[in-house]
């Protein structure tokens, strides 16, 4: 009979569940030391945050299959050691949708009706009724960053108020949209016609910052802003200032830049309702989680696939070897066209040339390619086990070919895109790292890490020269440069790897220059 380890405290209708397939465990508060000792004898671990399963604890797990987290972030699981084992991670991220909906809603009333602000007064002994005028949500326009699973359960619950919903989510149809009651804007035109701005989309290097003191200006004197995902999205001095120049209203935050806030100024607004990152602490949210793991460790018990794996299914020794740096590449170039596409993705089509035409099955690399372009953009976490699942619910068109020689190099992944506004392609091989090798038909050579900055332009003289002066003028300094072109005068495409981030307004200055048709600047983990 299978044995399941579960080391941080769950909810009891998991452990039943888990107790009709295995022989289950309950050991909380175990250290480091215990738990190395222990986990050779079984073949699951349940934790929730609690415990740390590093590397060390995975290379004891000898019997270990399955790690699973009851609950979403497992920022306290070594995810790439368990991978390497070839043991699959689960979690249960659907569980906090409902929750984390009603936290926000729990916050909007409380910013609308003043709640906070007269419970402390009625305790000090006061009765200033009209001190805490209060507006209704009805008739309100509630402006969703972020229309994922929590953002649509927001919309749906928002509109029994009577509230009009806009929403921004690049990577959401219309169709999508309207079935949850929301129209779709572009993020400017959410943040000048909202009373009410609130945010749900995962914190990445894309979206830190998101709300910074731009688009805090083009908020309404009288708007309120949310945020119930993660802290670092909305830059907290930028809000503080927003707030100290009453550009708006108030703010309701259930996560911070740095936790606890201990001592920040935001304690010291009364137009600011502050919880400890509580928006998923519900009874039935941890049920949930732990029902949701009981079901992921039958299913994987089983046979059977899992629906919320965040790492591959196990793959033998020797397949895992092979395809690894493949899988590296992969990664890069999902992240890449995350950023290259300017609007919704319709299609992908992907060439395996060369030797790794010859594997069996190449759906892992394709899996992890689509992972990459879409977990930065959404709310819901993507695997490569949902991943085709998600892209298709996206409207995302995936096609496979292979194509036996690959010209100059052993193996190459080609990847064409459409988006809806326009086609790119980007070529990929690995020769000892990552490497970029053609982007539209133009001949590059550059590691896909770091700050980068792609500029499609008119080969023409004095234009490369105008672009390293203008990004000079902003103390950006170029590390590397690698240019393709057609031909003499012809159009072509510089990759730029660059030291400093390029801000939006530095890249319009590129965009503006004398031949230059479009640039793109992207951050690429190292």
């Amino acid at each position: 009979m299978k044995k399941i380890l579960v080391t941080d405290p769950i909810n009891e209708k998991g452990i039943k569940e888990l107790e009709k397939i295995a022989d289950v465990t309950v050991k909380t508060d175990m250290s480091q030391e215990e738990l190395i000792d222990e986990i050779g004898k079984y073949n699951a671990l349940v934790v929730r945050s609690g415990t740390k399963v590093t590397r060390e604890v995975i290379e004891a797990g000898k019997n270990l299959e399955i790690i699973a987290r009851a609950g979403v972030g497992v920022d306290n699981i070594d995810v790439g050691a368990a991978t390497e084992k070839g043991i699959m991670v689960v979690n249960a991220p659907e569980s906090t949708s409902i929750t984390v909906a009603e936290h926000t809603m729990g916050l909007m009333l409380t910013l609308a009706r003043k709640i906070v602000l007269a419970d402390k007064s009625v305790r000090r002994g006061e009765w200033n009724r009209s001190k805490f005028m209060g507006i209704e949500l009805k008739d309100k326009v509630l402006g969703i960053i972020g229309l994922g699973r929590i953002g649509s359960q927001v919309s749906l619950r928002a509109r029994a108020f009577g509230m009009k919903i806009l929403a921004y989510d690049p990577y959401i149809d219309e169709e999508s949209a309207e079935s949850v009651g929301a129209t779709l804007v572009e993020l400017d035109e959410l943040l000048k016609k909202s009373d009410i701005v609130t945010i749900h989309v995962p914190l990445t290097k894309e979206t830190k910052h998101l709300i910074s003191r731009r688009e805090l200006k083009m908020m309404k004197n009288s708007a309120y802003i949310i945020n119930c995902a993660r802290g670092g999205i909305i830059d907290e001095e930028a809000l503080i200032e927003a707030l100290e120049n009453n550009e708006i209203a108030g703010a309701a935050l259930d996560v911070f830049e740095e936790e606890p806030p201990s001592d920040s100024p935001l304690l010291e607004f009364d137009n600011v309702v502050l919880t400890p990152h509580i928006g998923a602490s519900t009874v039935e949210a941890q049920r949930d989680a732990a029902i949701i793991v009981a079901n992921e460790i039958k299913r994987i018990f089983d046979g059977k696939p899992p629906q919320n794996v965040i790492n591959m299914p196990s793959l033998d020794r020797e397949s895992f070897k092979l395809l690894k740096p493949y899988i590296e590449l992969c990664e890069k170039m999902g992240l890449m066209i995350t950023q290259l596409a300017p609007d919704k993705i319709k299609s992908l089509n992907v060439v395996y040339a060369g030797e790794i035409s010859e594997f069996k099955s190449l759906d892992v690399l394709t899996r992890t390619l689509l992972q990459n372009i879409l977990n930065p953009i959404l709310t819901e976490p993507v695997n490569i086990v949902n991943a085709h699942t998600i892209a298709e619910k996206r409207g995302i068109v995936v096609t496979e070919s292979r194509r036996p020689k690959a010209d100059n190099y052993k193996s190459v992944i080609q990847i064409d895109v459409e988006t809806k506004s326009e086609k790119f392609s980007i070529e990929g091989t690995y020769t000892n790292k990552p490497k970029i090798i053609n982007i539209n038909g133009y001949k590059v050579d550059v590691e896909p890490k770091g700050n980068m900055m792609i500029v499609k332009y008119r080969d023409l003289p004095g234009t490369i020269g105008a672009i390293g002066t203008k990004l000079g003028e902003h103390d950006i300094n170029i590390a590397i440069m690698q240019v393709g072109r057609e031909k003499p005068g012809g159009e072509a495409v510089m990759v730029l790897k660059v030291d400093q981030k390029v801000p939006e307004d530095v890249l319009e200055e590129v965009k503006s220059l004398k031949n230059v048709e479009d640039a793109v600047f992207m951050i690429l983990n190292n």
